[in-house]
């Protein structure tokens, strides 16, 4: 498949640069920069690597746009970006893209009384909420998808990202397509004019802030979510399902996707078809810069840190909540 050899291109540029001459002889840690959304899974991957080599993989969880930026001025091996790069972009920066691994992005809620997962929430409510003009948790939109629910009267808190971060990119291309409303007010973009809210960096900053404060509501990759122990919705799909934020409603959202039909595998997976669907699936590409290399002698250690992600996540990518891109190793999940 064209995307096994794209990813084999990427591994010999991450190769390449890892023993570029401008590094020192000593320092064989591999860096990389840019989208917190993956962090959790690349933690892993980067311990065991270490464990299984005793090479370092540095991962510096910046969000997407300090990723992109770091790799086009070059300080480290390759980028990382929720936000895919579009053909042009790719070819003015010299740059390779690939998608490594799939996730969800979740609503996540502090509400006193409300069990987790047993609040529903549909796209145009969620739109709704973030312009400010859903703005107390027993409003009717609300009521009206949680008939067995006993929602407070209280204010809603919306907490957002502040920096350039390509989980927002994805949270506001699904409001794009489910909300007229906010597609002529606010769009899609990495970092956006936010109507209403709080901001945090990171997704660890929105999964903080959402823990100390009452009656908020953010959104986050949904291994933050489980880590923090926060309330997670369900979502009703474009096919009008209620589904949860689990590996297989993420899987079932890629399913279809048609990874050629876009330079650089730049795919959006939000709001795909499907009853299993999860409605805010996305994608976390890496970017490295394989001609910066060029010429130079290739290492032998960096391959494994892709080969030895795609195997462990295989293992353990359901536990972390994301799912390794099958594609990216040639066989089926």
């Amino acid at each position: 498949m064209q995307i096994v050899r794209t990813l084999s291109q990427a591994v010999i540029a991450l190769s390449t640069l890892a023993a570029a001459s401008t590094y020192p002889a000593a320092a064989i840690d591999i860096s990389g920069a840019g989208a917190t959304f993956p962090y959790p899974i690349y933690a892993k991957w980067a311990d065991a690597y270490k464990k299984e080599t005793g090479v370092g993989l540095n991962y510096q969880s910046i969000g997407s746009g300090g990723g992109i930026k770091q790799i086009q001025a070059k300080t480290v091996v390759f980028g990382a970006t929720d936000a895919p790069l579009s053909g042009d972009e790719l070819t003015k920066s010299g740059l390779v893209q690939f998608p490594m691994v799939m996730g969800g992005i979740v609503p996540v809620v502090n509400l006193d009384g409300v069990s987790q997962g047993s609040l529903v929430i549909d796209g145009p409510t969620l739109a709704k909420i973030f312009l400010g003009q859903v703005k107390s948790w027993d409003d009717a939109a609300i009521k009206a998808l949680n008939p067995g629910v006993t929602l407070p009267r209280q204010a809603i808190a919306v907490v957002h990202r502040s920096d350039g971060s390509g989980t927002t990119f994805n949270f506001t291309d699904y409001l794009v397509k489910v909300s007229p409303d906010w597609k002529s007010k606010v769009g899609s973009a990495t970092a956006v004019e936010w109507p209403v809210g709080i901001g945090a960096k990171g997704n660890e900053g929105v999964a903080n802030n959402v823990a100390q404060t009452k009656g908020s509501i953010g959104y986050v990759e949904y291994a933050y979510a489980k880590q923090n122990k926060l309330n997670f919705t369900k979502m009703i799909n474009k096919d009008g399902k209620t589904v949860a934020p689990v590996s297989e409603t993420f899987q079932a959202a890629a399913a279809n996707a048609d990874w050629n039909s876009v330079p650089g595998y730049g795919v959006i997976l939000s709001n795909q078809p499907g009853v299993q669907s999860w409605p805010m699936t996305a994608a976390t590409f890496i970017l490295p810069h394989p001609q910066a290399a060029a010429g130079r002698r290739r290492c032998s250690r960096s391959p494994q840190v892709l080969r030895l992600g795609v195997r462990q996540g295989r293992q353990d990518g359901g536990r972390a909540r994301f799912r390794v891109h099958a594609d990216l190793s040639g066989q089926r999940d």
